[in-house]
């Protein structure tokens, strides 16, 4: 046993020692002050005055010291004040029934004092116990880092125990490597043995170990109770953190395999089909059956050509979606101008579009916008392309711009095709997900999913709505760029 312990033990004894001479006193004190009026007062009345010492230590020093004080008064109020005098014999016998009757009503107020106070005592003990759960529990509450937990258990035990020093050690949990926590005065720690020590364990196994130092006593049953219960409750919170970080990790790699199973379908699916057409096309141009100047060989080419700006098509947005997953999408800002965009993906479009109506709403007037040109080209595409796709062949599709606030510019982008359902409207936006006809259109799913990560790099924001007019894409892109304002379009005459 350390000598720091030692000294813990005899400063207890030495304390609860104490209580027995101060319920003597109290006795002497009293028995002094009635001696001086004993010719004044009737001894019923000296009765019921000695059993105030009884009742006094009972509640200030516990059992133990009110039974020596109602043996005391008991002597006392013999010796003192039943004649005859300063003997212990009693010659009547009313006076032998009142000496027995004050000293059962002595032990019986004795006894219930105690037994009150015991009571009270551990109904505070349990409240205390309580509130410090609960204040644990709320401190633990949505915590889903191991080492933020475990100094949180560190903060709360040094709390609640008054400790000089807490050290919580915590093993290799799943994936996370062991270390330690500490809260308080760590040269304490390293200079005296703990006063308590507790594992962190659950079913699964140890995880830990709470350390405990406080100099000035040990700690009661009561306090190594709720330590445990600290410490389970502690290990609950450390294993249900690591079974979430489990969890996140399987449904990251369950995904990551979900989308590598649908990247790969789409694209063995669309790539193989303009391949095929280029490799038919091709095939037959070097077979010399085709004229070199016959309508046929005018087709074939044409046909290439097209599959080809297919293909390019499709490995631009698989290259854009993993730069933008990979948060490389970063736009190169430059001021443009929205018309001159919109014009040049409309004639790229021309040979996929064939004859479906285009209006195209976008004053002159509008304000110069700061957006990467290459990637504002990519969203017009995929708006387009996709309009195209889903709306009924031969109808029209519409494009429509306009500054919605002297900082941001609203574009619109409407076509005829069916209306979404409202809880579909934020998913088409994800990639792979397709709602209306995905088992009839083309594609790889990945369009609108670019066109979100491009005008959110922008600062925009990108959503889709069914209007009475059809359905709509719109997005926001603001006009200010670092706090400018977009320089002024001059006219051609200026």
């Amino acid at each position: 046993m350390s000598s720091k312990k030692r000294s813990w033990i005899s400063d207890w004894i030495y304390k609860r020692s104490l209580a027995y001479p101060y319920a003597v006193i109290v006795v002497a004190l009293m028995t002094f002050l009635l001696f001086l009026v004993r010719e004044r007062l009737n001894i019923s009345t000296v009765a019921l005055l000695f059993l105030l010492p009884v009742l006094l230590s009972t509640t200030l020093w516990g059992l133990g010291p009110g039974i020596l004080s109602g043996i005391l008064t008991f002597l006392s109020y013999n010796f003192f004040f039943i004649a005859p005098y300063y003997t212990l014999l009693v010659h009547e016998s009313q006076e032998i029934i009142a000496l027995v009757i004050f000293f059962v009503i002595a032990i019986l107020i004795n006894q219930l004092v105690g037994r009150e106070k015991k009571s009270l005592e551990a109904a505070l003990a349990r409240e205390h116990e309580s509130t410090s759960l609960y204040e644990f529990s709320v401190g633990l509450a949505g915590l889903n880092d191991l080492k933020e937990i475990a100094s949180v258990i560190a903060q709360k035990t040094l709390e609640t125990f008054q400790a000089e020093a807490v050290n919580i050690r915590v093993e290799k949990i799943y994936a996370e490597d062991s270390f330690s926590a500490v809260a308080g005065n760590t040269a304490a720690a390293d200079q005296a043995q703990p006063v308590a020590e507790t594992l962190l364990e659950t079913a699964r196994g140890v995880l830990g170990e709470i350390r405990l130092w406080r100099g000035h006593a040990p700690l009661s049953w009561a306090e190594l109770r709720l330590l445990r219960t600290f410490a389970a409750q502690g290990a609950l919170a450390l294993e249900r953190s690591a079974l979430a970080h489990s969890e996140t990790r399987a449904k990251v790699l369950e995904e990551s395999d979900r989308l590598k199973s649908a990247l790969l379908h789409s694209v063995s699916h669309e790539l193989r089909t303009p391949l095929v057409t280029i490799k038919a096309a091709t095939t037959s141009l070097l077979s010399h059956q085709v004229k070199w100047d016959s309508e046929a060989r005018q087709e074939l080419l044409t046909a290439v050509d097209e599959e080809a700006d297919l293909l390019n098509h499709l490995v631009s947005n698989l290259l854009n979606m993993s730069r933008i997953e990979s948060g490389a999408m970063k736009p190169n800002r430059q001021w443009n101008f929205l018309p001159e965009i919109v014009d040049v993906v409309i004639g790229r479009m021309h040979r996929t579009l064939g004859n479906t109506p285009l209006r195209v709403e976008i004053p002159d007037e509008l304000p110069l916008v700061p957006v990467d040109y290459m990637q504002m080209e990519q969203v017009f595409t995929n708006l387009i392309s996709n309009s195209f796709k889903y709306a009924p062949a031969g109808s029209e599709i519409r494009i429509r711009a306009k500054a919605i606030h002297p900082d941001n510019l609203l574009v619109q982008v409407t076509n005829q095709g069916p209306p979404v359902e409202a809880e579909h409207l934020e998913r088409i936006f994800d990639k792979f997900y397709r709602v209306t006809y995905a088992d009839k259109v083309s594609g790889t799913g990945l369009g609108l999913s670019i066109c979100k990560g491009i005008i959110e790099a922008h600062g925009g924001r990108i959503w889709a709505e069914n209007l009475p007019e059809g359905f709509t894409f719109h997005f926001t892109l603001p006009l200010t760029w670092d706090g400018m304002q977009p320089p002024l379009v001059k006219s051609e005459g200026e």
